[in-house]
């Protein structure tokens, strides 16, 4: 049976850690690799990260632009084809919920009029596109909203 003390990893897995600065016999002698003078040469001679020695940073020479509202309204979004292939004729959050259509019931579900309506359907939402809403009513159906 094998002992740990004769466990040794594959060959060619592990690789011994350069011995830096041991004389000029190793290559590595003297400077260490790491050249003569400068800040890199020194101990602690770290630059943070997006520092370029002075010059302006890219991350300020880029100019910026937009931003994001805080009472942003962000929709799950239910196309009118999806509804289409539903076989239920009231649809509900929980109808949309149950066949993998919205992921949570906590935020609030927009119907958007991509595809054709060819059947009456009761369709509850918390939003409506305004194509959308044509389609559903055009075929014979009704909207309902929900309020948040």
């Amino acid at each position: 049976m094998t002992e740990l003390h004769d466990l040794s990893p594959p060959r060619g897995s592990h690789r011994n850690r350069k011995r830096l600065g041991r004389g000029p016999g190793t290559g590595q002698g003297k400077t260490a690799g790491k050249g003569h003078k400068g800040q890199l040469a020194r101990t602690g001679g770290k630059v943070r990260r997006g520092f370029e020695g002075g010059q302006m940073p890219l991350q300020r020479r880029i100019p910026k632009g937009g931003f994001t509202p805080l009472d942003r309204a962000e929709h799950q979004v239910v196309n009118v084809r999806a509804l289409e292939a539903l076989e239920e004729d009231e649809i509900t959050l929980d109808v949309l919920k149950a066949r993998g259509l919205v992921r949570s019931l906590s935020k609030s579900v927009k119907v958007l009029g991509t595809g054709d309506l060819t059947r009456a359907l009761k369709v509850s939402a918390h939003a409506f596109s305004a194509s959308a809403r044509e389609k559903i009513e055009g075929a014979g159906g009704t909207v309902t909203l929900i309020e948040r």
